[in-house]
């Protein structure tokens, strides 16, 4: 039996996470994978209170570095508690966003130095990482249309359009320098860019 693998969906908001991760589930399952599906930040009943912290907004302005540290603390204990001892049960794991988008979002949208967020990762999340990650690229103009229909938009989504052009760019400078990732045109129709993943996960192997 094929060893446990860890996959990770990223993409900015209204790039089709949640169809993306349906293709991929049912591609793993139909290939006999066990599979755990997580979401960052959240997966934990202490995470996800973490996560309602990171997304509502707030009655004073919370500082990068403050969004930035509550986003790992939701992250290793989602590793603790669910992602890890998956793994080594055998059962193939499924995310909504990890560390990658700590990297784009807060070192690029916030523009928080990669130095430090670099520790900070060596520092609480050790050799644990994705095997594999499909980052879901899209225009924020398009993505964001997309949320707005979909409806209220969170703290973070109401950010300005210049914070998710950074995102964006940040995504595409470690997407395009790290080979376990692939870029998925999430423009697309959905059934192509459906087609894409499928491609992808082939060609990754998994």
């Amino acid at each position: 039996m094929t060893a446990a693998r860890f996959i990770v969906i990223e993409g900015l908001e209204g790039a089709g996470k949640t169809t993306a991760i349906s293709t991929v589930r049912q591609w793993l399952e139909n290939h006999g994978h066990p599979v755990v599906q997580t979401r960052e930040p959240g997966g934990t009943p202490l995470a996800e209170q973490i996560r309602t912290l990171v997304k509502s907004v707030q009655t004073e302005q919370v500082a990068p570095e403050t969004e930035l540290l509550l986003m790992y603390a939701a992250r290793v204990q989602l590793l603790s508690q669910v992602i890890r001892p998956a793994l080594l049960r055998g059962d193939w794991v499924l995310a909504d966003r990890h560390d990658l988008s700590s990297r784009a979002y807060q070192g690029g949208g916030r523009m928080i130095d990669a130095t430090l967020i670099d520790s900070i990762r060596q520092a609480v999340l050790g050799q644990t990482k994705p095997d594999f990650t499909l980052y879901l690229d899209i225009d924020p103009v398009i993505g964001l249309e997309r949320a707005r229909v979909r409806g209220e938009l969170d703290r973070i989504e109401q950010e300005q359009l210049a914070f998710f052009q950074r995102t964006r760019a940040r995504y595409l400078e470690i997407a395009h320098s790290e080979p376990n990732i692939a870029i998925i045109d999430a423009s697309r129709t959905v059934a192509e860019v459906q087609q894409q993943i499928v491609v992808a996960l082939e060609a990754a192997g998994l």
